[in-house]
């Protein structure tokens, strides 16, 4: 077994390597950018090294600061995570140059799938299904058009060097094409330097099935059973699972084997995903699921194959990359239960699911689950990686079970004040059609309206604001029956992002089972894994305060801290006349108006009601 591992990644990642790593008794070190100086994976390393500035072309991307780290803190291994340099033939060949162990497969592997139509033509021959398509070296637009309208609409293009979704198009009909093509080769030369594309058949009802490989130096490869990973945004993966809904043993035995011959293809050694797609229109079919492409690393989604093998694939990779045969055979490999896996993005589902960055000022989690997190509470989320903040992972008995427990899970999140999906999560993991298994790629684009959270508060959670508000500031029940006759509650005027709304509070009510945390003026209300930020507005006189003639109400309960004007005084507009302290808030209530005090009914120490009349200015008495 190795003795000491650099990790040439972050977040939660770096942190997940970490902890296989205690476990086994091997030293960690971890690298660094100057934006995650403080964050808990650099803490956790038994070794920190600084690479350099906060964006990652600077940082982790440089091999060669991550070389000079692992030969200066006497690393015997590198782990490269994922993303980053994880597929990096040339940066694997530069660590086994320098004498140490590359925690991956050969660099021939990963020249052999880094292109998908070399990767491809390769899983043909070794009788791997492929997806129908055209993977030429005639790149004319017009060789390229004739053979999308052979193929028949519709037709994907894809980046012969894409992933992660970009470089790929979808297109319906042939007046399309000229112009997907442009965009599709625009976005692939800027993201991998390479604009040539390759053609397949679209899918009508598409579903993401992966299978993860294992395969030994000594010749030995498993698979570890498929996973689902049909639910995307942009073709980017939010919820992953385990086994995939429908598979039945006769698909799974074609489907796993094929992945098994796709590593043995190309030399394979370590931990990797053979990708395919389904096109599931009549269910899934053994011949109708087809090779798409190999990750050469683990996946984002590992955790769920984790959680149905009971198996740490982390320390699989690690005795592989230590000369050991694979921990299991084939018929050894246990498979129990169902896992599923939710993102958590710090991201606005609001504003088209942008970025959300800043300081994680409330953060918290069940704790009844697998959580692997790349932050804490008091973190910061920067703008200059992936907003993926967590991830959580449940396993149950059954799907239902799982997904049941995983949504009751996101509903529990609470973060403030960046935003995340967690409301967006639960509500596709209670969606009936996802609970039914009938999933697929285009699930979250064709329910996007009904997965977004409510713009507007409920009620209970106005009335779990108001009531905290009532809690905090000691205001008695009997502090509302000071008017005669009057209703035995009282309204509190709340503002949320712009909007005035009223909560009514009566005696006796039941404490609201909604967390409500204040910061300031603002009290924030957990719903379902959605923040809603309510706020005490500040009473000033004018169109809340007054009744247009000149006087001055309380809008709500509350005690006379300070008196500034006495009968008689003349005021200008603006001008405070008295503070009144409610919910342990100060609020200065001035004049509406330039007038003259022409009645006063408090004085300091008064506690008023709400609509009482304090203070009564006429206008007609300046001078």
């Amino acid at each position: 077994m190795l003795g000491s591992l650099l990790i040439a990644n972050r977040g939660e990642i770096a942190r997940r390597i970490i902890r296989t790593c205690r476990r086994l008794g091997i030293r960690t070190v971890a690298v660094y950018s100057e934006a995650d100086a403080q964050a808990p994976f650099v803490r956790e390393a038994d070794q920190a090294v600084a690479i350099g500035p906060a964006p990652a072309s600077e940082s982790y991307l440089v091999g060669a600061k991550i070389l000079e780290a692992a030969l200066q803190s006497g690393a015997q291994a590198i782990h490269p995570g994922y993303g980053f340099l994880s597929e990096n033939a040339d940066f694997a060949e530069a660590v086994t140059a320098a004498g140490l162990i590359w925690v991956g497969p050969p660099p021939s592997s990963i020249r052999a799938m880094g292109l998908k139509d070399a990767a491809k033509k390769l899983m043909a021959e070794a009788g791997v299904p492929v997806t129908p398509g055209y993977m030429g070296d005639d790149q004319s637009e017009a060789t390229l058009l004739a053979e999308a309208e052979r193929i028949g609409f519709p037709v994907l293009i894809k980046a012969v060097a894409g992933g992660g979704g970009k470089g790929m198009r979808k297109v319906d009909a042939a007046k399309d094409f000229a112009a997907a093509l442009t965009s599709c080769r625009r976005e692939a030369k800027a993201s991998f330097g390479d604009d040539h594309v390759l053609l397949e058949t679209y899918a009508t009802r598409p579903r993401h099935i992966e299978v993860q490989v294992f395969a030994d130096s000594h010749g030995n490869a498993v698979h570890l059973y498929e996973r689902d990973c049909s639910l995307q945004r942009r073709h980017q993966k939010v919820i992953e699972e385990a086994p995939a809904p429908g598979m039945t043993d006769e698909v799974r035995e074609a489907v796993c084997q094929a992945a098994v011959r796709a590593a043995l293809a190309v030399g394979y050694v370590g931990a990797g995903t053979i990708e395919f797609i389904a096109d599931t229109t009549d269910g899934l079919k053994a011949d109708r699921i087809w090779f798409m492409e190999m990750n050469t690393r683990l996946q984002v989604e590992h955790p769920v194959t984790e959680a149905i093998t009971s198996q740490d694939l982390v320390e699989w990779q690690l005795r592989v990359a230590s000369g050991e045969p694979l921990p299991l055979t084939q018929a050894e490999i246990p498979r129990r239960g169902h896992a599923i896996e939710a993102r958590l993005y710090a991201e606005n589902p609001h504003t088209g699911f942008l970025p959300s960055i800043g300081r994680l000022d409330h953060f918290r989690t069940p704790s009844d689950i697998r959580l692997d997190s790349a932050v804490e509470e008091g973190g910061v989320v920067t703008p200059f990686y992936d907003p993926m903040i967590s991830k959580l992972i449940v396993h149950g008995p059954t799907r239902q079970a799982a997904a049941a427990k995983l949504a009751a899970a996101c509903r529990a999140v609470e973060v403030y004040p960046v935003k995340t999906n967690a409301g967006f999560l639960a509500r596709c993991l209670a969606d009936p059609d996802f609970l039914s298994g009938a999933v697929d790629t285009g699930f979250i684009g064709e329910r996007l309206a009904s997965l977004l959270p409510p713009a507007e508060p409920s009620e209970r959670v106005l009335q779990a604001a108001a009531n905290e508000m009532v809690r905090r500031a000691g205001v008695p029940p009997a502090l509302t029956g000071f008017r005669v006759n009057a209703d035995p509650s009282f309204r509190v005027p709340l503002d949320h992002e712009g909007t005035r709304y009223t909560a009514q509070i009566s005696p006796g009510a039941q404490p609201s089972a909604l967390h409500v945390v204040v910061s300031g003026r603002d009290f924030i209300v957990f719903e379902d894994g959605e923040p809603y930020v309510l706020t005490l507005p500040r009473v000033e006189a004018g169109p809340e305060g007054s009744d247009g003639d000149g006087g001055v109400e309380s809008s709500m309960p509350g005690l006379i801290i300070e008196v500034m004007v006495a009968v008689g005084d003349t005021v200008s507009k603006g001008a405070p006349l008295l503070v009144l302290e409610a919910m342990k808030m100060e609020h200065t209530l001035t004049a509406p108006f330039d007038g003259v005090v022409a009645s006063l009914s408090v004085k300091k120490g008064d506690r008023v009601a709400e609509h009482v009349l304090l203070v009564k200015l006429d206008p007609s008495e300046v001078k």
